[in-house]
């Protein structure tokens, strides 16, 4: 993986602007250039260079800087340690920043003159220490060019431009990937539609404990949902030793289920300079998500309240109704009662006149 980067140089502070691509550009497009891993005939199409050494050995290489400007340009060559950035790409530390690993074990001219259009190849040497550990070390080596520019209260400060490539050493002896995920947490995002699952999110930190680089790929399961990572269309993160890298990966249709059981699994890939594979068991760590189903809740104790209304009117009317057929029985008795009193009474005698 090539590089590209650019520093602004101000009060002894450098900032590095962006990585990709193995052109880079200065004074405004008037130096344009390229920089690839190359033989001694010249570039041969590799974009990375890898090489296994011994402890206390060394190994000669090759590098080509192409001058694409229509002027001659004195570029400026450097080795540093490299590492990956938190979006999986490659880089190498500034050059105000020194380095401790394999950007130590380079040894290559300071500075080299392009004519325009053409291309030098540049032979270096990487030395590993006696005391080496075995595994993989990243470096990167790149040409730069010194232009001027401004920041952002307008003050001129002196601008890096560079571009290089990855140069990745393994150093000869037992290999051991190993990695470790810690520090998992997970949060939920309640769906406030009852008939609706929500989300959950789960962060966690990979740390490659082992010595030589890895490739991660796995999936985390909430509940009733599950997600990979890296998400479809993200490249595979990789990390080398002694390194870790933070993940956020979200999980749809999690039910919320009171304490739901949530599993990180890791299916990490290690390989060797050849390519092949170098074994590793998958890597799981288990936490537990507390999500509590309030809308699930509020649908139930708003139906309980309904049914219980339902039975409280049925009884009310129940009883109202009851109350009614004995007043009307009560009435009824009272009026049947009238009626006999009145059926049992004799009828009065009318008058008699007495003629004498």
């Amino acid at each position: 993986m090539a590089l590209v980067g650019r520093a602004l140089l101000a009060l002894g502070v450098a900032v590095t602007l962006g990585v990709g691509g193995n052109v880079a550009y200065a004074d405004e497009g008037t130096i344009t250039w390229s920089v690839t891993p190359a033989t001694a005939d010249g570039p041969d199409g590799r974009g990375v260079i890898e090489q296994e050494i011994d402890p206390g050995a060394s190994a000669q290489e090759h590098f080509a800087v192409r001058n694409l400007s229509a002027v001659p340009v004195t570029f400026r060559l450097t080795a540093a340690d490299g590492y990956y950035t938190a979006k999986g790409r490659f880089d190498m530390l500034p050059s105000t920043e020194p380095s401790v690993d394999a950007g130590t074990w380079i040894e290559l001219p300071p500075t080299v003159t392009v004519e325009p259009n053409a291309t030098a190849v540049i032979p270096f040497t990487t030395t590993v220490p006696d005391d080496a550990i075995p595994g993989d070390h990243a470096a990167g080596i790149a040409a730069s060019v010194l232009s001027s520019g401004t920041d952002g209260s307008g003050s001129e400060v002196g601008v890096e431009s560079r571009v290089g490539f990855r140069l990745m050493t393994r150093v000869t002896g037992d290999i051991l990937p190993a990695v470790s995920i810690v520090g998992a947490i997970a949060d939920y995002q309640q769906s406030w539609n009852p008939f609706l699952p929500g989300a959950a999110s789960v962060t966690f930190t990979v740390r490659n404990t082992g010595n030589t680089g890895i490739a991660l790929e796995g999936a985390v399961a909430v509940g009733t949902g599950t997600a990979g990572f890296p998400a479809e269309g993200q490249q595979q993160q990789q990390l080398l030793p002694g390194a870790e890298m933070s993940f956020a990966v979200p999980v749809t249709g999690v039910w919320p289920l009171l304490a739901v059981p949530t599993t990180v699994t890791l299916a990490p890939d290690a390989y060797d300079f050849g390519g092949a594979a170098v074994a590793m068991e998958p890597v799981s760590i288990d936490l537990m998500l507390w999500a509590l189903p309030l809308p699930q809740l509020a649908v139930v104790v708003g139906s309980a309240f309904i049914v219980a209304a339902l039975l409280w009117g049925r009884r009310r009317s129940a009883r109202t109704l009851a109350a009614a057929l004995a007043a009307a029985r009560e009435e009824g008795r009272a009026a049947a009662a009238a009626a006999s009193d009145t059926r049992a009474s004799p009828p009065p005698h009318p008058d008699k006149d007495t003629h004498p």
